[in-house]
């Protein structure tokens, strides 16, 4: 017999294996965020390999990740330890249900590492699947938080303009940008928005001390409109990453939290992006923003991206009235996930923080940072930029054709074609409606930032002549 000819793949798969796999992609693939005008005629940039800040596409060309995957690639791309970790894992255990009273070593001695690394009294976890579920989860503990205390009409939510929060139907009722809201239909009944925070010295004709008085204006107003006795929760990232990396005038972040506790609201942060090193700590709120928040949200920068996970960090305080308050006839936590605490996941989220800790990323993330910011602030003087802003390892350049502000047709195209010439060149940005929007792995080095600043100033000035040409 000819094994060989016997196990050989046949024409028809033969053709289906020799197809291009972005023509694979552009007939087969919905992708998150899709231009639905384009789909199916749009062929896919097809990441193939990575390694350390860089990754290659299927033809074998080069790019810097200025990105960091999305948000969340921070120790960088092909990392032994946490593939072996992950092996490691799968090979003892790939899988047990979370539910109930049952779990696995990674999912408790992860639990008990993240009790350790956060503020204040937030020692128990939740594990989720991402940043997602994690913040779904945390709103819907803040209710039954209530509920259980006999205060069920405590399930209104504050949260901003401008924020992200995630892709569920909650969350994206909870994010507040609107390029997003589409078609898809949103909660509206006890989810309410504040003003984005976002506060721009370069820019502002007010001061950051009359800014700041005008945000905790309009949320006391606000609070006092709903009633505070209706309020479970304000959800707020401490820098509003997908937003446009906004940052706050400074203040804001404690004196929202103060304003919360004054009311008995419970304040949220979402740390999804700012925690785990992007802004040099494992967590921001309390060591850069003097806040003691209720629960803190991580996902992304938790396991580095080498596996989906999340996790809700709970104060001692709510997950002892939650035990203490539960209702007799039904004492059950009816949240979680199939996935929750997966022991593969938790076991490359040890090594990493293993790997942060042994290499001090968060410092390296301190020394490097500011030279980041520095150096792309010096981008400012181009005609097309309206302004630069950010924060250690996010950062975001504002494009415009020096009419309008914001994301007008004109201002998106700019930004657009500069994108198109930074990937020309072998850089990855994120662009969002008129912005580049940039952060790293947190390993990036000051050749590497010299690099992408370079790229960026090149492709800067390539769209100003084509709008100059009226090619734009």
């Amino acid at each position: 017999m000819d094994l060989l000819a016997e196990t050989a793949p046949d024409k028809t798969t033969q053709k289906l294996q020799s197809r291009p796999v972005p023509r694979i992609d552009a007939r087969h693939v919905l992708h998150p965020w899709a231009d639905l005008s384009s789909l199916g005629t749009q062929d896919a940039l097809v990441i193939h390999s990575a390694k350390g800040v860089r990754v290659r596409d299927s033809a074998g060309k080069s790019y810097l990740d200025a990105i960091g995957g999305m948000w969340c690639m921070t120790l960088g791309y092909g990392r032994e330890e946490l593939a072996e970790a992950m092996a490691d894992q799968a090979r003892q255990m790939a899988y047990y249900t979370p539910f109930g009273d049952v779990s696995s070593e990674p999912a408790a001695r992860l639990a008990e590492k993240l009790a350790k690394l956060s503020p204040g009294d937030l020692n128990r976890v939740h594990f989720t699947t991402c940043g997602s579920t994690a913040v779904e989860s945390a709103i819907r503990i803040a209710q039954y938080h209530f509920a259980a205390q006999g205060q069920p009409q405590r399930r209104h939510v504050l949260s901003r303009i401008n924020a992200y929060h995630g892709g569920t139907y909650l969350t994206q009722s909870l994010s507040g940008k609107s390029a997003d809201r589409t078609l898809f239909h949103y909660e509206a009944e006890f989810v309410h928005h504040l003003s984005s925070p976002g506060y721009d010295p370069d820019r502002s004709n007010i001061s950051a001390e009359a800014k700041l008085q005008e945000l905790l204006s309009e949320m006391e107003a606000e609070i006092a409109r709903i009633g505070p006795e209706n309020i479970a929760c304000f959800i707020a990232e401490p820098i509003m990453a997908s937003g446009g990396v906004l940052t706050p005038p400074v203040g804001y972040q404690k004196a929202t939290c103060d304003l919360c506790h004054k009311y008995g609201i419970l304040y949220i942060s979402d740390e999804v992006v700012t925690g785990f090193g992007r802004l040099g700590y494992f967590f921001a709120s309390e060591v850069r923003f003097g806040l003691a928040p209720d629960m803190i949200i991580t996902a992304k920068g938790l396991s580095s991206g080498y596996q989906p996970l999340g996790a809700v960090l709970i104060s001692d305080r709510i997950a002892t009235a939650l035990a203490r308050n539960a209702p007799a006839d039904k004492p059950v936590f009816s949240n979680g996930f199939t996935y929750s605490g997966h022991p593969v996941a938790c076991a490359v989220a040890l090594a990493n923080i293993e790997i942060m800790e042994r290499e001090d990323i968060c410092g390296h993330v301190r020394d490097v940072g500011p030279y980041f910011i520095d150096k792309l602030r010096a981008l400012r003087g181009k005609d097309i930029v309206y302004t630069v802003r950010g924060d250690h390892l996010m950062a975001c350049v504002e494009c415009w054709t020096g009419e309008e502000v914001g994301p007008t047709a004109a201002n998106m195209a700019l930004a657009q074609r500069v994108d198109s010439y930074c990937q020309e060149a072998g850089l990855l940005v994120r662009p969002y409606e008129n912005l580049c929007i940039l952060s790293p792995p947190l390993i990036i080095t000051r050749s590497d930032i010299d690099r992408i600043v370079a790229i960026l100033s090149e492709a800067l000035d390539r769209a100003e002549a084509d709008q100059k040409a009226g090619k734009i």
